[in-house]
């Protein structure tokens, strides 16, 4: 019983372990991605400025935006978590 109960909690130790590592990584990927990924939007549509369609009022500029950014950050963040899940099987 007790051998059981330190492998419970050193499995649990592990897998927040690598919980904590997969988060502070995604957070780092996804506050680079951040910065990239306006970046090289404004290289993909050379011939708009979105700062300044945004700024001016443009809803539509300012929504393609918007969803084009949130869509990689959710993306980033179904890495990370499948990384957690996978580490939690593979330490059982």
């Amino acid at each position: 019983m007790e051998i059981a109960v330190i492998g419970f909690f050193q499995t649990l130790g592990w897998v927040m372990l690598f919980a904590l590592i997969a988060g502070v990584l995604g957070s780092v990927i996804v506050l680079i991605l951040g910065t990239i990924l306006p970046k090289f939007l404004n290289r993909m549509t050379p011939h708009i400025d979105e700062e300044k369609e945004i700024a001016a009022g443009n809803v539509a500029v300012g929504s393609f935006f918007g969803k084009v950014v949130s869509a990689a950050i959710i993306g980033v963040s179904i890495v990370v978590a499948s990384t957690i899940v996978a580490a939690a099987v593979l330490l059982k």
